[in-house]
């Protein structure tokens, strides 16, 4: 809404007003107002929820330091997204089709982990959401976000519909789609857009749901994911400059500067949230959190081409799912063939693991930060190796 003013007092002699129109400048103002209401507000809403009881209830897996983390308040998501919701309408242009579609991400995949933390809670059942419903879900979403983002005439205006997307290594660090159609004319342009719209939902879903794997210790999944909107905010700021994206020889995306600002709030709401969340946590963000943080970078990812970047990007958020993935079909398999189910691991997710191995939990949550930092730091170097 304060965008939304300065613009239309931009006849007026306001000093300062010109600065709104500074992507920098707002971003910088995104991330400070995004994290203080987020800092602020945390606080009070972790007293709501104490005073509804709203506690996180506890299955015994036998990991240290589990059973004294029963009663902590759960739902914390709804603060992340609470101080994303109001920056983002303060210091982003709402008429940006970007922010739209990130705004109608984060309230969607929220109200689905809402749902499901409200099963959990109010209606004692542990199971929640069934995954199935919770699955259903995040594919009507993610094929809504595919069919707008490939159709949509605010997004390409006048411009051809290129199936290109980013990769590191090589020369000009792009890939299309139609390389994959077996096919040639009209067919192949037919069966190439519907392989870039399975990509999309494939990464949305991965996305969400590797985040959620990923909340498992305090200040795990909200740092590792204020991390990786760092990277992707850089990306859509270069990306949306021309200058910016000519110097580095990378994909120019008229409008996805907005999307920088979009990730400066919920950088911010992370970053705020996690003074409450770090070991020992004082609340937890829940399925509100982490559905919402996964959907976000995942459009995120795919507003700015980068969705074939975020296997080393969320490098963490992908061993994360794949450790659960490997155990659960290698214990089916062994199971089936010598009658006892084997583990590859003590126990999946992988954090889990080193709990198992007596890992003191701050100890694998800042290893993974560390190793979070070095992957965001390759991805946003491997472009320039060509």
């Amino acid at each position: 809404m304060i965008y939304h003013l300065f613009e239309f007092l931009k006849d007026f002699d306001i000093p300062g007003k010109g600065l709104m129109h500074y992507l920098s400048f707002r971003a910088l103002a995104a991330v400070t107002f995004s994290m203080l209401l987020s800092f602020f507000a945390g606080g009070k809403i972790i007293a709501w929820l104490q005073r509804k009881q709203i506690g996180e209830t506890i299955r015994n897996l036998g990991l240290e330091g589990q059973m004294q983390k029963k009663g902590t308040p759960t739902m914390g998501g709804i603060i992340i997204l609470l101080s994303l919701l109001v920056t983002v309408l303060l210091f982003c242009d709402l008429t940006n089709i970007y922010v739209q579609l990130l705004l109608i991400t984060a309230l969607w995949c929220g109200g689905i982990g809402f749902c499901d933390d409200y099963i959990k809670v109010f209606k004692h059942n542990k199971e929640g959401m069934s995954e199935k419903m919770k699955l259903i879900l995040q594919f009507i979403l993610a094929l809504g976000i595919a069919l707008i983002f490939c159709f949509s005439s605010k997004i390409w205006g006048d411009a051809p519909k290129e199936l290109v997307t980013t990769i590191p290594f090589v020369k000009s660090n792009e890939f299309d789609y139609s390389w994959l159609s077996p096919f040639k004319g009209q067919l192949g342009m037919y069966f190439s857009w519907g392989i870039y719209v399975v990509m999309i939902i494939l990464v949305i879903l991965a996305c969400s749901n590797g985040t959620n794997l990923t909340d498992g210790l305090d200040g795990l999944a909200s740092g590792t994911s204020a991390i990786v909107g760092v990277a992707l905010g850089i990306l859509a700021y270069l990306s949306g400059n021309l200058l910016n994206s000519d110097y580095l020889n990378i994909m120019y995306l008229p409008g996805t500067g907005e999307i920088a600002v979009f990730l400066a709030a919920f950088v911010g709401a992370l970053i705020g949230f996690l003074w409450y969340n770090t070991f020992p946590a004082q609340v937890f963000m829940g399925d509100t959190g982490s559905l919402a943080i996964g959907g976000i970078i995942g459009v995120s990812a795919i507003l700015i081409r980068k969705e074939l970047l975020l296997p080393l990007l969320c490098g963490i958020f992908l061993v994360e799912s794949l450790s659960v993935l490997m155990q659960k079909y290698w214990f089916k398999y062994t199971r089936h063939r010598y009658g006892e189910g084997r583990r590859i691991f003590l126990m999946a997710p992988l954090h889990h693991h080193f709990q198992k191995k007596g890992m003191p939990e701050p100890r694998i949550v800042s290893r993974f930060w560390i190793i979070g930092i070095i992957l965001a730091v390759a991805t946003l170097a491997l472009l320039k190796i060509r």
